[in-house]
């Protein structure tokens, strides 16, 4: 079955966890059926100037800022060209890597928010930046777009993630499923490795035992759509903890002790209860996967 075409939206700064970002997402995504974009909002002045201040703070130096400005745009596009070579070189067509860059209006976060509301189908950013300096103001804007792109899926990348193996946490709502399909439709290869993983906090035993039945249900479905997508049923296989503490913990302990290098999870639970719990999860999950990457998918 041919998966839908996603659009994807890759905010880069250009710092090396960017490169890795790119580097992850151009071994993710089938070739033939993504179209990336690479984008980059550029300061008039230096970054820091912006974040650190309430209002921006020039150079006294104009000639200064004008040798910056010029070396920057160089730096950059050549960074974007560099990155947009690691998906020619993996068969992605010379029109299906796009690369944009704006000026900064509102806000880093805010500018890569909005440019998200124009078609895509899912945000993809590095966790870190190029500095200690940047590394504060990049995972900064990371950190905001967590909590500003409800709308869309979005990827937080740290480190340089294994490739191949992924574990998708669900809950038994209907969001779980939209998650799943997401997976369905993104990876490249059908030989991937993924495990469908639930955790229960500590229960009786009626409620565990519902617990249990219920998630069984939810097992089946999503290694039946994984499987129907085109994912080898062989490498699909699920995974039920019970007693646990924190299920964030949970799930990091199962993809540190799997050498896992994606984990996907939803943003909205079964309930305004459990979808604040699921939020809660998934904020802890982004949080502590530090050298992976997380998926959470709306």
């Amino acid at each position: 079955m041919r998966k839908h075409q996603k659009k994807i939206l890759l905010a880069m700064d250009i710092s090396d966890q960017a490169f890795e970002a790119a580097r992850y997402v151009s071994r993710l995504f089938p070739p033939d059926q993504a179209n990336i974009v690479l984008f980059h909002v550029i300061s008039a002045v230096p970054e820091n100037f912006w974040d650190i201040e309430k209002e921006p703070l020039y150079p006294s130096n104009m000639n200064a800022t004008s040798a910056w400005k010029i070396e920057q745009n160089k730096d950059i596009q050549e960074f974007m060209e560099k990155a947009r070579q690691l998906f020619l070189n993996r068969n992605f067509s010379k029109n299906m890597v796009s690369i944009n860059i704006k000026k900064r209006k509102k806000g880093i976060a805010r500018d890569i928010a909005h440019e998200s509301g124009h078609n895509y189908n899912g945000v993809v950013v590095g966790r870190w930046g190029r500095s200690l300096l940047k590394d504060y103001l990049w995972g900064n804007v990371a950190n905001k777009l967590i909590g500003r792109l409800t709308h869309i899926p979005l990827c937080v990348v740290g480190g340089t993630p294994k490739i191949g193996k992924m574990l998708v946490a669900l809950d038994a709502s209907e969001g779980a499923m939209r998650a799943v399909d997401y997976v369905a439709g993104m990876m490249s290869s059908a030989d991937w490795e993924i495990t469908i993983f639930h955790a229960i906090r500590d229960l009786d035993g009626n409620e565990l035992q519902k617990g249990e039945k219920a998630m069984t249900a939810v097992f089946e479905e999503a290694s039946s759509r994984l499987a129907k997508a085109g994912c080898n049923r062989s490498r699909i296989a699920t995974r039920l903890v019970t007693g646990v503490p924190s299920r964030a913990g949970a799930i990091i302990g199962e993809v540190i002790k799997g050498d896992y290098g994606t984990i996907v999870v939803g943003r909205r639970g079964l309930s305004d209860v459990e979808e604040f719990a699921m939020g809660r999860v998934s904020n802890k999950v982004i949080q502590m996967a530090r050298e992976m990457a997380v998926w959470v998918v709306a």
